[in-house]
């Protein structure tokens, strides 16, 4: 029954049905948030490439971490994260597999900071040399051990880190060959 049909029939129980969203006071914020990828590297050792970021950051200054960044306007994730990784390390990767989501501020608790993420596992394609940007000043490739003692502090972004690790470790055993193969062949967005 459309809205003349119950005009003309008022004695109709559709009639006095309103719309959910008529009863609302005011419609739903749209969401705002930022785009971010993650690029854990990891090599045939077993060990994990962790970054310190450099003193004169804003954020997290001096925190270990992987490589991290911003999703650009009109960039997918797989993009992002091949730039964020060649922008600080200086090397290219192959994406491994999807380690997971992410969802955070970035500082205070506003949209300006909200930030969603994609994190990758991901391997070196090939022999490279790692040359650090301005945004770390230092590297280590360590085991899940070491890292655990690296990442010590009680900080969010080292818990993130740490959590990362875990998941990591959790994720490696299973990963075939086969399935690393397709993963870096066929990737990981849908269009």
């Amino acid at each position: 029954m459309n809205e003349e049909q119950r005009t003309k029939n008022p004695k109709s129980p559709i009639s006095n049905l309103q719309s959910p969203v008529s009863n609302l006071q005011s419609p739903p914020a749209v969401g705002h948030f930022l785009g971010g990828v993650g690029a854990l590297l990891h090599d045939e050792a077993g060990r994990y490439l962790l970054l310190r970021r450099a003193a004169t950051k804003d954020f997290a200054a001096g925190v270990w971490e992987c490589v991290t960044g911003r999703v650009d306007q009109g960039e997918g994730f797989e993009t992002a994260v091949r730039r964020e990784v060649r922008e600080e390390l200086g090397v290219a990767v192959s994406l491994d597999y999807l380690l997971g989501t992410t969802h955070f501020y970035r500082g205070t608790a506003v949209p300006d900071n909200e930030l969603i993420g994609v994190v990758y596992l991901c391997s070196l394609a090939g022999e490279q040399v790692i040359r650090l940007s301005a945004e770390h000043d230092d590297y280590r490739w360590v085991t899940a051990v070491a890292a655990a003692d690296l990442l010590s502090a009680d900080d969010a972004s080292t818990a993130w880190t740490r959590r990362l690790i875990e998941r990591a470790e959790g994720i490696r055993p299973l990963l075939s060959a086969d399935l690393r193969r397709f993963n870096r062949r066929e990737g990981f967005e849908l269009g």
